[in-house]
């Protein structure tokens, strides 16, 4: 069938991208789910950091890609083999396909599938096979999603199903933003309650955090970033201080308040200077977590003394270490509850045609997350 979505055909676009549109609205084609997959009619797709990375160059992809990694939809037709799926099902899609099988799989760490990973870097399904063409050219999916579009073809592996009774454009963001931020505070740390926080980076994913802090219990959740805006939206959401980080004394503050330093610290900012602060403000015996994603080669100088007499901890975070048929439906229940109101993390809805425009307003921060409505 053919579609619109947004195809990127080339990285590295300069800047403002309302004037260079990388992104071009296109009519391409859809081929209809093979075994073990489904397609989705795509209601709601948020805009992210990591979609950003692969329009500026940050995080290279095989081009041309149809984008988007951030959606939910409604479940169009089923491939041979699903059972366990209905035509008229709403999903939340997931961008790391888990194969069940895999190392990783087996020891209940799907966020680190082995051939998902392999799969989007390769810019396929799980299956190893492309759904979308134009012109009978494949074009490369982003990480088994490219929800940019009015329909997407995805491995049954990448969906988690939910109540229909949730706003799409609100279950959109339990895909990436929630399952990360606040994966990265309850699964990967496993912060307790009680316990000192930072964040570092207040956009979609550094504000989940934010509020992943206050579910787990934290006395002392301390915001982080470049804007007083975001700064402020971080305050209304529950955080107990806020920082600029442009300011010089900005970590030698953050110790004074905190007696020299958090137990936890969050990096959700993607830059290693963010990195850099965070460990820095990190205390003796505490743990430094980051989720956010430099381009690859970009380094961070570790200094093993502190690390050993410190006895420091550093840990990545991918996906919030999630298991997403375990976590989505549990943070769907905490946001109907009040606990994680992550609507308020939505600062814009948009129109497919938009889409470039919205990209310049993440990229000059001025936007938490934005949504694109179908």
């Amino acid at each position: 069938m053919k579609i619109k979505a947004a195809v990127l055909n080339a990285i590295g676009a300069k800047a403002p991208y309302a004037l260079s549109k990388p992104l071009v609205i296109e009519v391409v084609e859809l081929a209809p789910p093979g075994p073990g997959e489904i397609m989705v009619k795509i209601g709601a797709a948020g805009l992210c950091h990591s979609d950003l990375s692969v329009i500026n160059g940050d995080r290279p992809r095989p081009m041309p890609m149809a984008l988007g990694h951030e959606a939910a939809g409604i479940v169009e037709q089923l491939g041979e083999g699903v059972t366990d799926l209905r035509t008229g099902d709403h999903v939340v899609l997931v961008f790391v396909p888990s194969c069940g099988h895999c190392g990783p799989c087996a020891e209940g760490r799907p966020a680190l599938c082995e051939p998902g990973a392999a799969a989007n870097d390769a810019g396929t399904l799980l299956s190893g096979a492309w759904r979308l063409t134009r012109n009978g050219q494949a074009i490369n999916h982003h990480l088994g999603c490219s929800v940019f579009a009015e329909y997407a073809t995805v491995s049954r592996r990448s969906v988690v199903r939910i109540d229909p009774e949730l706003p799409l454009d609100e279950a959109a963001l339990f895909g990436c933003a929630v399952l990360t931020g606040v994966g990265a505070v309850v699964n990967t740390a496993q912060v307790r309650a009680g316990a000192s926080v930072a964040v570092i980076g207040l956009g979609g994913v550094g504000l989940a955090s934010l509020l992943g802090a206050r579910v787990a219990g934290a006395r002392q959740i301390i915001a982080v970033d470049l804007s007083d805006a975001k700064l402020e939206l971080a305050m209304s959401l529950g955080a107990t201080h806020k920082f600029n980080a442009g300011q010089s004394d900005c970590h030698e503050q953050i110790r004074e308040l905190t007696s020299g330093g958090v137990e936890y610290a969050f990096e959700l900012a993607g830059s290693v200077r963010a990195l850099e602060l965070a460990f820095r403000i990190t205390r003796r015996g505490g743990t430094t977590v980051t989720a956010g994603l430099p381009p690859p080669t970009a380094t961070f100088a570790l200094p093993p003394v502190n690390l050993v007499a410190e006895e420091r901890t550093v840990k990545g975070s991918y996906i919030g270490t999630c298991v997403p048929s375990r976590d989505i439906p549990r943070y769907i229940e905490l946001y109907r509850q009040g606990k994680l109101p992550i609507d308020r993390l939505m600062s814009g809805r948009l129109e497919l045609d938009d889409i470039n425009l919205g990209f310049d307003l993440l990229r000059e921060g001025k936007a938490v997350r934005q949504v694109i409505v179908f």
